[in-house]
C-alpha cells in the first residue's frame, strides 16, 4: 500500500469511503435544478393535432377510416376512450391545456387573446416552462399555441420551428359555391397539390424528425420535450391523391347519421353556440351536393395527418428514443360533419367535445383503454408525475397516473366543457348533462343513446341525475377577458350578442 503523505493524519478504508460517500452527497444536494435530468428522465413527444374527431381505427367510431400510427401507438400504450376537452374551439382549448387553468377561470373563451396578451395567463408557467425549469429543452413546431406572439416565442418554448400552416392553396377555391354563412377562403376541400412535400405538415414533421435525428445522436443527458402540432385535418381539407386514393368513390363513403328532426328535442338556445359561422350547415352541404365529398376529404387528410405522426414514430425507434420517450397525442377538439345539422365545431355535443388521448411510453400500461371521463386538463399534472418533477400548484386537472398504471381505476370527477361563460358540459362514463347561460338543459344516457339523439332533460325521472350532474358545473363563469373576439357570446341588458352582432332568432341558418 502506497506510503501515507500526510504522516500526521491516519486514513483508514473505511474514513475514505466515508468522506467519499459525504463527497457525493454534497455534490448532488448543490447541483442546480437543470442538471438533475439524468437518464431516468425521460423525454417528451407532445403531439397535438387541430379539428380531429374521434375518426380512428382503434376507437372503432369510422367503419372506413385509416389510421394505421396512430393505431399502433394506442397499442403501446394506454387510450383513453372517453377523453374530453375543455373548450370546443381552438384557441380557449389550447390555452387551458398549456396553462392547466379552464375557460371558466381565465375568462378565455374565443379565438383571441393569447394567453400572453390576457391579464389572467400573461404570467402564467405553462406546461413547456414547467419542464424548461426543471432541466428539459424544449422544442415546438407546428400549431401547439393557437396564437404566437413575441412574448411567447420569448418564454414557452426555448427552439421555434416552422409553425403551423395552412397552404397551399389552388389558384381558385376548389368546391367554388357561395356558402350558407360567411364566404372564407380556408372552407374547402379536395384533391390538391400533386406531393405531400408541398403541405405545410409535412414540412412541419421534417423539422421535427431533422430534431429527433439529432437528438438520438447527442451524449448529453439532458432529456427533451418536443411538441408538434398538425394542422390536419383543419380546414382547407386539402390532401394528395394517394390519401383520397384509400378510399371508396365518394358515395360510397359512410357518412354519419344525421336523421331528420334530431334537434327537435333541443333548446334553441343551443344554435346560440356557434350562431354564425365559416363551416357550412347540413343543409348547405345536401343540397349542393358535397356532403360526400367533404367526408372523404376529412377522412383523406387525416390518413396524411395519421402518416406524419408515423414518422415521427419511426424516427423514435430508429434514433434508439422510444424506450425512454413519453409520447402523448391528442387533438384540441372535435368536428361535426352532419351530427345535429352542422358541420364544424363550437357545441357541447360528443362529436366536439370527444378527442382521442393517447399515452405511450415508460411508466404507462401497453394495450390498455381506460373507459374513465377524462380531460385534456389532465395532460400538464400527468406529464410532471411521469417525468418526475415536483408537482405543479395551482392548476385544475388530475394527473391521469393512476388510470395509466391500471386502466379501470376510478377517477374523482367528470369532464367539463364550457363554450362561453355559463355554458357548460359534464360528462361522465354514462352520462353527459349540459346546462346553457340561460338555464335550458339536455342530458343523454350514453349506455343507450350513444348518438346523442333523445333529450332526457325535461323528463322528470332524470331529476335526481341532473342534480347530481349539476353539482360539477363551475360556481361562476369568468366574463370574457379584455381583448376578446371570434366565436364569443355574452349577453347584455337581456340581449344575446355574436360576435359583437345582436342575435335576432328569425334570421337563423338552419
Amino acid at each position: 500500500m502506497r506510503a501515507n503523505v500526510y504522516p500526521n493524519i491516519n486514513i483508514t478504508t473505511s474514513s475514505i469511503l466515508f468522506f467519499l460517500s459525504l463527497g457525493i452527497i454534497l455534490c448532488c444536494m448543490l447541483r442546480p435544478v437543470h442538471a438533475q435530468n439524468s437518464v431516468d428522465r425521460p423525454n417528451i413527444l407532445f403531439i397535438g393535432i387541430d379539428d380531429y374527431n374521434d375518426w380512428a381505427g382503434v376507437l372503432e367510431t369510422h367503419p372506413q377510416v385509416i389510421t394505421p400510427n396512430i393505431d399502433r401507438l394506442a397499442e403501446r400504450g394506454t387510450l383513453f376512450t372517453n377523453a374530453h376537452v375543455q373548450a370546443p374551439v381552438c384557441n380557449p382549448s389550447r390555452v387551458s391545456l398549456l396553462t392547466g387553468l379552464r375557460p371558466s377561470t381565465t375568462g378565455i373563451y374565443g379565438l383571441a387573446p393569447g394567453h400572453r396578451e390576457a391579464e389572467p395567463t400573461k404570467e402564467v408557467v405553462t406546461l413547456p416552462q414547467y419542464f424548461a425549469q426543471h432541466g428539459y429543452h424544449t422544442y415546438s413546431t407546428g400549431k401547439i399555441f393557437h396564437n404566437v406572439s413575441d412574448v411567447t416565442k420569448e418564454t414557452d418554448f426555448e427552439e421555434w420551428g416552422p409553425g403551423g400552416s395552412f397552404g397551399p392553396f389552388p389558384e381558385n377555391k376548389l368546391v367554388d359555391k357561395p356558402l350558407d354563412m360567411v364566404d372564407h377562403p380556408l372552407v374547402d376541400w379536395g384533391i390538391f397539390p400533386e406531393e405531400d412535400s408541398a403541405m405545410g405538415d409535412y414540412k412541419v414533421a421534417n423539422w421535427a424528425v431533422n430534431q429527433l435525428e439529432e437528438l438520438g445522436q447527442e451524449t448529453d443527458e439532458e432529456p427533451f420535450f418536443l411538441a408538434v402540432g398538425f394542422v390536419s385535418p383543419h380546414v382547407p381539407l386539402y390532401s394528395t391523391k394517394k390519401w383520397f386514393d384509400l378510399y371508396p368513390a365518394k358515395e360510397k363513403v359512410v357518412l354519419p347519421s344525421a336523421p331528420e328532426g334530431d334537434r327537435d328535442d333541443i333548446p334553441d338556445f343551443a344554435w346560440y353556440t356557434h350562431w354564425f359561422l365559416p363551416e357550412p350547415r347540413l343543409s348547405w352541404v345536401i343540397e349542393n351536393e358535397e356532403w360526400h365529398s367533404k367526408g372523404k376529404s376529412y377522412l383523406a387528410t387525416v390518413s396524411f395527418m395519421d402518416a406524419q405522426v408515423g414518422r415521427l414514430l419511426d424516427t423514435l425507434e430508429k434514433e434508439g428514443l422510444a424506450e425512454n420517450t413519453i409520447v402523448v397525442f391528442w387533438s384540441d377538439h372535435g368536428y361535426h360533419l352532419g351530427e345535429k345539422a352542422i358541420t364544424g365545431k363550437n357545441t357541447l355535443w360528443e362529436r366536439t367535445t370527444h378527442v382521442p388521448l393517447i399515452f405511450a411510453g415508460p411508466g404507462v400500461s401497453a394495450g390498455a383503454q381506460s373507459p374513465e371521463a377524462v380531460e385534456l386538463l389532465d395532460m400538464y399534472p400527468t406529464l410532471v408525475e411521469l417525468a418526475g418533477l415536483p408537482p405543479k400548484e395551482n392548476i385544475e386537472g388530475l394527473s391521469l397516473v393512476p388510470q395509466l398504471e391500471n386502466a379501470h381505476t376510478p377517477r374523482e370527477r367528470p369532464a367539463l366543457t364550457t363554450a362561453n361563460p355559463g355554458n357548460h358540459a359534464v360528462r361522465t362514463e354514462r352520462w353527459r348533462y349540459i346546462r346553457y347561460a340561460n338555464g335550458s338543459e339536455e342530458l343523454y344516457d350514453h349506455h343507450r343513446d350513444p348518438h346523442e339523439w333523445s333529450n332526457l332533460a325535461n323528463n322528470p325521472e332524470y331529476a335526481d341525475i341532473k342534480e347530481k350532474l349539476a353539482k360539477w358545473l363551475p360556481e361562476r363563469s369568468a366574463p370574457h377577458v379584455s381583448g376578446s373576439k371570434a366565436r364569443i357570446l355574452w349577453e347584455e341588458n337581456g340581449v344575446w350578442y355574436w360576435e359583437g352582432e345582436p342575435i335576432n332568432f328569425d334570421k337563423l341558418i338552419k
